[in-house]
């Protein structure tokens, strides 16, 4: 009953834009869950496990071991509805210092006969000052949840920001938001800010870990890091960036971004075309995600923690994360093509 429901309310939701259909969504289930009897009637329909399993890495302890990757809830909006929904963390941004209103729409596509996604958003967001205003009222409003959830803050630089100064940008952001965040991801690995990807290379990755390495240092209470790569980089820069974690040790990796590739879609090459430019996610992410994800753990053994995103569609995908290496996984793609129900299905099987 509950995949019948999700398919007909899927079928509605794509005859609207994706970002108009992911507004209009989240609206719902911020009035839904105002009612006790909205929470308890969701929880009926789109069950998750009573027992969890859970996972202590770096220090935090996870509920569960399925997170929501950033980009879904870029401003911190809907943290008590992600909450709620069952999600083990929140990885919410991608953050920047001043606010961005992002790239012209329309930037987000779907490819249903891929069970895909485009993307070209652009790092739109409300700024760091405001989104850490959001994190801050959640944690006073919802004390209960608040204990429950693990936050990730999803940082990087603004567009016009030139990549010498991009370590400014990244400690800009860890100063407004350690206070709220239970851990952070540099973000050097969206197709969508011109040059970005430059800075994985190892020089430009050291300037901005050491950078935000000795911020930590400086806290009471220092955060996990991780740096998000691209499922786009050479074996040579997969090394580079592994070289780069062990020598500032760093908690982890993301496994992985979005990719500029286009390879073997079932979508017509004019479709392609006429979207453009952007980041793929989806199914057509799994493999090339999963096999650098199982390259990175040979060369990143715990206790250093990777992170699976990319490709998520099915339970048997996340599992597929899991034996390659993954010790947490997030999906995003998956969520708006499977609804719910994936949740619970990914957390009814058990996890190595």
């Amino acid at each position: 009953m509950p995949n019948f429901m999700y398919k007909l309310l899927k079928f509605l939701l794509f005859l609207l834009s994706p970002e108009t259909a992911h507004r209009l969504t989240m609206s719902f289930l911020q009035l839904l869950f105002r009612f006790r009897t909205g929470i308890l009637l969701y929880r009926i329909f789109f069950p998750i496990p009573k027992k969890q399993q859970g996972k202590t890495l770096a220090g935090l302890h996870f509920q569960n071991v399925l997170g929501i990757a950033a980009g879904f809830d870029k401003n911190a909006v809907y943290l008590k509805e992600l909450s709620i929904m069952g999600f083990g963390f929140i990885e919410i941004g991608t953050v920047t210092p001043l606010p961005q209103k992002g790239n012209f729409q329309p930037r987000l596509f779907r490819l249903p006969k891929d069970q895909a996604l485009i993307n070209r958003m652009g790092f739109n967001n409300d700024g760091v000052k405001t989104v850490a205003l959001h994190i801050k009222e959640f944690c006073e409003k919802e004390p209960g949840l608040r204990s429950q959830i693990i936050i990730g803050g999803n940082i990087s630089k603004n567009k016009n920001t030139p990549n010498a100064d991009a370590f400014n940008d990244y400690g800009i952001c860890f100063d407004e938001l350690h206070n709220y965040v239970d851990y952070f991801v540099l973000n050097v690995s969206s197709p969508n800010t011109p040059g970005l990807r430059e800075l994985q290379g190892k020089e430009g990755l050291l300037k901005i870990i050491n950078f935000i390495l000795e911020k930590n240092k400086a806290i009471p209470t220092p955060k996990p890091l991780f740096i998000k790569i691209s499922p786009d980089v050479t074996t040579e820069g997969l090394n580079e960036i592994a070289e780069a974690v062990i020598e500032t040790k760093l908690t982890g990796v993301i496994i992985t971004n979005t990719t500029i590739e286009r390879q073997s879609l079932k979508s017509t090459a004019q479709k392609i075309s006429s979207i453009g430019e952007g980041g793929l996610s989806g199914k057509p992410l799994l493999p090339v995600s999963t096999e650098i994800l199982g390259y990175m753990r040979a060369k990143l053994p715990p206790p250093f923690v990777l992170i699976g995103s990319g490709g998520i569609m099915t339970d048997d995908d996340a599992i597929l994360k899991f034996n390659s290496g993954a010790d947490l996984v997030q999906i995003f793609t998956g969520f708006i093509y499977e609804g719910p129900g994936l949740m619970g299905r990914i957390l009814s099987r058990k996890v190595k």
